[in-house]
Protein backbone atom coordinates (compact mmCIF):
# COMPACT_ATOMS: atom_id res chain seq x y z
CA UNK A 1 0.00 0.00 0.00
CA UNK A 2 1.50 3.32 -1.06
CA UNK A 3 1.67 5.79 1.81
CA UNK A 4 4.54 8.19 1.18
CA UNK A 5 4.30 11.62 -0.37
CA UNK A 6 7.25 13.35 -1.98
CA UNK A 7 7.62 16.80 -0.40
CA UNK A 8 8.03 15.45 3.12
CA UNK A 9 6.76 12.61 5.22
CA UNK A 10 3.45 14.16 6.12
CA UNK A 11 2.01 10.96 7.46
CA UNK A 12 3.63 11.56 10.82
CA UNK A 13 2.58 15.21 11.13
CA UNK A 14 0.19 15.62 13.97
CA UNK A 15 -2.55 18.11 13.18
CA UNK A 16 -4.70 18.13 10.09
CA UNK A 17 -5.87 21.32 8.44
CA UNK A 18 -5.87 24.50 10.52
CA UNK A 19 -8.70 24.78 13.03
CA UNK A 20 -11.37 26.76 11.26
CA UNK A 21 -15.00 27.64 11.07
CA UNK A 22 -17.96 25.64 12.22
CA UNK A 23 -21.18 26.27 10.36
CA UNK A 24 -24.16 27.27 12.49
CA UNK A 25 -26.72 25.45 10.41
CA UNK A 26 -27.21 21.80 9.49
CA UNK A 27 -28.56 20.80 6.10
CA UNK A 28 -31.26 18.29 6.96
CA UNK A 29 -33.08 15.80 4.78
CA UNK A 30 -30.24 15.76 2.27
CA UNK A 31 -30.48 13.32 -0.63
CA UNK A 32 -27.40 12.14 -2.42
CA UNK A 33 -27.35 11.48 -6.17
CA UNK A 34 -27.08 7.72 -5.57
CA UNK A 35 -30.48 7.81 -3.87
CA UNK A 36 -32.38 9.39 -6.76
CA UNK A 37 -32.42 9.46 -10.53
CA UNK A 38 -30.21 12.03 -12.17
CA UNK A 39 -31.74 15.42 -11.42
CA UNK A 40 -30.62 16.67 -14.84
CA UNK A 41 -33.06 14.36 -16.61
CA UNK A 42 -30.94 11.28 -17.33
CA UNK A 43 -30.74 7.96 -15.55
CA UNK A 44 -27.79 7.33 -13.29
CA UNK A 45 -24.74 6.15 -15.27
CA UNK A 46 -23.47 2.65 -14.64
CA UNK A 47 -20.18 2.11 -12.84
CA UNK A 48 -18.60 1.24 -16.20
CA UNK A 49 -19.82 4.57 -17.60
CA UNK A 50 -18.46 6.44 -14.57
CA UNK A 51 -15.08 4.80 -15.18
CA UNK A 52 -15.21 5.81 -18.86
CA UNK A 53 -15.95 9.41 -17.81
CA UNK A 54 -12.89 9.32 -15.58
CA UNK A 55 -10.65 8.17 -18.41
CA UNK A 56 -12.12 10.76 -20.79
CA UNK A 57 -11.75 13.64 -18.35
CA UNK A 58 -8.10 12.79 -17.78
CA UNK A 59 -7.49 12.66 -21.52
CA UNK A 60 -9.45 15.75 -22.59
CA UNK A 61 -8.13 18.00 -19.84
CA UNK A 62 -4.62 16.47 -19.83
CA UNK A 63 -4.84 16.15 -16.05
CA UNK A 64 -1.77 15.35 -13.98
CA UNK A 65 -3.83 13.31 -11.54
CA UNK A 66 -7.11 11.45 -11.39
CA UNK A 67 -10.58 12.96 -10.98
CA UNK A 68 -11.81 11.76 -7.58
CA UNK A 69 -15.03 9.80 -7.15
CA UNK A 70 -16.59 10.73 -3.79
CA UNK A 71 -19.31 8.74 -2.02
CA UNK A 72 -20.83 9.44 1.36
CA UNK A 73 -21.10 6.19 3.30
CA UNK A 74 -24.31 5.29 5.08
CA UNK A 75 -22.82 2.15 6.60
CA UNK A 76 -19.59 0.17 6.65
CA UNK A 77 -21.29 -2.34 4.36
CA UNK A 78 -20.96 0.25 1.56
CA UNK A 79 -17.15 0.06 1.69
CA UNK A 80 -15.86 -1.94 -1.30
CA UNK A 81 -13.50 -4.83 -0.77
CA UNK A 82 -9.87 -3.74 -0.89
CA UNK A 83 -10.47 -0.15 0.16
CA UNK A 84 -7.76 1.23 2.44
CA UNK A 85 -8.97 1.97 5.98
CA UNK A 86 -6.23 3.96 7.73
CA UNK A 87 -7.00 3.19 11.38
CA UNK A 88 -8.06 -0.42 10.84
CA UNK A 89 -5.33 -1.36 8.35
CA UNK A 90 -2.31 0.67 9.50
CA UNK A 91 -3.30 2.27 12.83
CA UNK A 92 -2.81 5.69 11.21
CA UNK A 93 -4.88 8.85 10.92
CA UNK A 94 -5.22 11.39 8.13
CA UNK A 95 -6.80 14.70 7.34
CA UNK A 96 -9.38 14.37 4.58
CA UNK A 97 -7.36 16.58 2.23
CA UNK A 98 -4.47 14.11 2.55
CA UNK A 99 -6.80 11.30 1.51
CA UNK A 100 -7.93 13.31 -1.52
CA UNK A 101 -4.23 13.34 -2.39
CA UNK A 102 -3.92 9.57 -1.95
CA UNK A 103 -6.90 9.03 -4.26
CA UNK A 104 -5.91 11.45 -7.01
CA UNK A 105 -2.13 10.97 -7.06
CA UNK A 106 -1.59 7.44 -5.76
CA UNK A 107 -4.96 6.28 -7.15
CA UNK A 108 -6.01 4.61 -3.91
CA UNK A 109 -9.54 3.87 -2.79
CA UNK A 110 -9.81 5.05 0.81
CA UNK A 111 -12.65 4.86 3.36
CA UNK A 112 -12.50 7.51 6.08
CA UNK A 113 -14.70 6.88 9.10
CA UNK A 114 -14.82 8.92 12.29
CA UNK A 115 -11.85 7.14 13.87
CA UNK A 116 -9.62 7.64 10.83
CA UNK A 117 -9.77 11.44 10.99
CA UNK A 118 -7.06 13.75 12.30
CA UNK A 119 -8.73 17.06 11.45
CA UNK A 120 -11.69 18.95 12.88
CA UNK A 121 -13.24 20.24 9.64
CA UNK A 122 -14.45 17.07 7.93
CA UNK A 123 -15.73 15.58 11.20
CA UNK A 124 -18.07 18.54 11.58
CA UNK A 125 -18.91 19.13 7.91
CA UNK A 126 -19.73 15.51 7.16
CA UNK A 127 -21.84 15.10 10.31
CA UNK A 128 -19.57 12.45 11.82
CA UNK A 129 -19.63 14.15 15.24
CA UNK A 130 -22.12 16.28 17.11
CA UNK A 131 -21.80 20.05 16.98
CA UNK A 132 -19.83 21.24 20.03
CA UNK A 133 -21.44 23.67 22.47
CA UNK A 134 -18.85 26.32 21.63
CA UNK A 135 -18.13 26.96 17.93
CA UNK A 136 -14.49 26.88 16.88
CA UNK A 137 -13.10 29.61 14.71
CA UNK A 138 -15.35 32.04 12.87
CA UNK A 139 -19.06 31.14 13.15
CA UNK A 140 -19.84 33.24 10.06
CA UNK A 141 -18.12 30.76 7.76
CA UNK A 142 -21.17 29.18 6.20
CA UNK A 143 -20.15 25.87 4.71
CA UNK A 144 -23.00 23.43 4.89
CA UNK A 145 -23.04 20.30 7.03
CA UNK A 146 -24.61 16.94 6.57
CA UNK A 147 -27.10 15.96 9.23
CA UNK A 148 -25.35 14.36 12.20
CA UNK A 149 -25.52 10.57 12.00
CA UNK A 150 -26.72 10.42 8.38
CA UNK A 151 -23.33 9.11 7.22
CA UNK A 152 -20.63 7.05 8.91
CA UNK A 153 -17.85 8.27 6.64
CA UNK A 154 -16.64 9.15 3.17
CA UNK A 155 -15.23 6.98 0.39
CA UNK A 156 -12.88 8.28 -2.29
CA UNK A 157 -11.10 6.74 -5.24
CA UNK A 158 -9.99 7.50 -8.80
CA UNK A 159 -13.06 7.89 -11.00
CA UNK A 160 -11.40 5.88 -13.77
CA UNK A 161 -11.35 2.69 -11.68
CA UNK A 162 -13.87 3.28 -8.87
CA UNK A 163 -16.07 0.29 -8.06
CA UNK A 164 -18.87 2.43 -6.63
CA UNK A 165 -21.38 5.05 -7.74
CA UNK A 166 -20.13 8.47 -6.61
CA UNK A 167 -22.18 11.32 -5.22
CA UNK A 168 -19.62 13.84 -6.45
CA UNK A 169 -16.54 14.17 -8.64
CA UNK A 170 -13.62 16.38 -7.62
CA UNK A 171 -11.11 17.60 -10.19
CA UNK A 172 -7.85 19.20 -9.06
CA UNK A 173 -6.76 21.28 -12.03
CA UNK A 174 -4.51 24.16 -12.94
CA UNK A 175 -6.16 27.46 -13.83
CA UNK A 176 -5.95 26.83 -17.59
CA UNK A 177 -7.81 23.54 -17.22
CA UNK A 178 -10.32 25.20 -14.91
CA UNK A 179 -10.97 27.89 -17.52
CA UNK A 180 -11.69 25.23 -20.15
CA UNK A 181 -14.13 23.48 -17.83
CA UNK A 182 -15.97 26.72 -17.10
CA UNK A 183 -16.10 27.76 -20.75
CA UNK A 184 -17.56 24.35 -21.66
CA UNK A 185 -20.62 24.86 -19.42
CA UNK A 186 -23.98 25.75 -20.91
CA UNK A 187 -24.71 29.47 -20.82
CA UNK A 188 -27.60 28.97 -18.41
CA UNK A 189 -25.33 27.06 -16.02
CA UNK A 190 -22.56 29.64 -15.77
CA UNK A 191 -24.32 32.09 -13.43
CA UNK A 192 -24.91 29.21 -11.00
CA UNK A 193 -21.25 28.32 -10.51
CA UNK A 194 -20.34 28.97 -6.88
CA UNK A 195 -16.90 29.69 -5.45
CA UNK A 196 -15.06 29.83 -2.15
CA UNK A 197 -11.53 30.99 -1.44
CA UNK A 198 -11.31 30.44 2.32
CA UNK A 199 -10.94 27.47 4.68
CA UNK A 200 -12.06 24.85 4.88
CA UNK A 201 -11.70 23.43 1.40
CA UNK A 202 -12.59 19.83 2.33
CA UNK A 203 -16.00 21.04 3.54
CA UNK A 204 -16.97 23.48 0.81
CA UNK A 205 -15.89 21.16 -2.02
CA UNK A 206 -18.08 18.28 -0.77
CA UNK A 207 -21.11 19.30 1.27
CA UNK A 208 -22.29 22.39 -0.60
CA UNK A 209 -22.11 20.83 -4.10
CA UNK A 210 -23.90 17.65 -3.02
CA UNK A 211 -26.64 19.35 -1.03
CA UNK A 212 -27.35 22.11 -3.57
CA UNK A 213 -26.47 20.23 -6.80
CA UNK A 214 -24.18 23.07 -7.88
CA UNK A 215 -20.75 23.37 -9.45
CA UNK A 216 -18.21 24.77 -6.99
CA UNK A 217 -14.69 26.19 -7.33
CA UNK A 218 -12.52 26.04 -4.22
CA UNK A 219 -9.03 27.26 -3.45
CA UNK A 220 -7.10 24.62 -1.45
CA UNK A 221 -6.71 26.01 2.06
CA UNK A 222 -3.41 26.44 3.96
CA UNK A 223 -3.75 23.08 5.72
CA UNK A 224 -4.29 21.31 2.42
CA UNK A 225 -1.26 23.04 0.92
CA UNK A 226 0.99 22.20 3.88
CA UNK A 227 -0.15 18.64 4.57
CA UNK A 228 -1.65 17.34 1.33
CA UNK A 229 0.95 18.75 -1.07
CA UNK A 230 -1.26 20.76 -3.40
CA UNK A 231 0.81 22.49 -6.06
CA UNK A 232 0.90 26.22 -6.87
CA UNK A 233 -1.95 27.06 -9.21
CA UNK A 234 -4.12 24.07 -8.31
CA UNK A 235 -7.84 24.65 -7.83
CA UNK A 236 -10.64 22.24 -6.89
CA UNK A 237 -13.66 21.92 -9.17
CA UNK A 238 -16.65 20.03 -7.76
CA UNK A 239 -19.13 18.33 -10.09
CA UNK A 240 -22.25 16.80 -8.49
CA UNK A 241 -23.04 13.43 -10.03
CA UNK A 242 -26.42 14.57 -11.47
CA UNK A 243 -24.48 17.06 -13.61
CA UNK A 244 -21.63 14.77 -14.67
CA UNK A 245 -23.07 13.36 -17.92
CA UNK A 246 -23.99 16.80 -19.22
CA UNK A 247 -20.65 18.19 -18.11
CA UNK A 248 -18.66 15.59 -20.04
CA UNK A 249 -20.84 16.11 -23.12
CA UNK A 250 -20.23 19.86 -22.92
CA UNK A 251 -16.49 19.39 -22.56
CA UNK A 252 -16.39 17.15 -25.63
CA UNK A 253 -18.24 19.79 -27.64
CA UNK A 254 -15.98 22.56 -26.35
CA UNK A 255 -12.78 20.83 -27.44
CA UNK A 256 -14.30 19.92 -30.80
CA UNK A 257 -15.93 23.23 -31.72
CA UNK A 258 -14.84 26.19 -29.59
CA UNK A 259 -12.45 28.78 -30.99
CA UNK A 260 -10.99 29.03 -27.48
CA UNK A 261 -10.13 25.35 -27.18
CA UNK A 262 -6.86 25.27 -29.12
CA UNK A 263 -5.42 28.75 -28.85
CA UNK A 264 -1.66 28.85 -29.44
CA UNK A 265 0.38 30.92 -26.99
CA UNK A 266 2.10 33.78 -28.82
CA UNK A 267 2.46 37.55 -28.47
CA UNK A 268 1.38 38.32 -32.04
CA UNK A 269 0.10 41.66 -33.28
CA UNK A 270 -2.84 41.76 -35.69
CA UNK A 271 -3.82 38.19 -34.85
CA UNK A 272 -6.74 36.61 -36.76
CA UNK A 273 -10.02 37.84 -35.32
CA UNK A 274 -13.23 35.87 -34.85
CA UNK A 275 -16.13 36.87 -37.12
CA UNK A 276 -17.92 38.86 -34.43
CA UNK A 277 -14.77 40.93 -33.84
CA UNK A 278 -14.43 41.69 -37.55
CA UNK A 279 -18.08 42.65 -37.89
CA UNK A 280 -18.02 45.02 -34.94
CA UNK A 281 -14.65 46.56 -35.80
CA UNK A 282 -15.93 47.24 -39.33
CA UNK A 283 -19.12 48.75 -37.92
CA UNK A 284 -17.05 51.07 -35.73
CA UNK A 285 -14.84 52.08 -38.66
CA UNK A 286 -11.75 50.40 -37.23
CA UNK A 287 -9.04 48.28 -38.84
CA UNK A 288 -9.77 44.57 -38.67
CA UNK A 289 -8.39 41.27 -39.94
Amino acid sequence: MKELFTRRNILELGLGSAVVAVCNRTAANSATPAETKNQEGNNMPTIKEFNAFGEELERLLVLRNAPIAVKMLKSEADIPKGAFRPKKDKNKHYAQCQVFGLSRRDRMTVAMLKGDNWCLGPLLAYGLVEMPDMPAGNPKMQYKRFEHGKFVGILTGPLKSALFEPDLVLIYSDTNQLRDMLLSLKEEEKPGVRSNFFPISCAFCVTNPILDNEYWINLPDPGEYARALTQPGEMIFSIPTPKLTGFVEGLRKFYKESMFAHEQMAVESDFPQPDIYRQLFAKWGMDHS
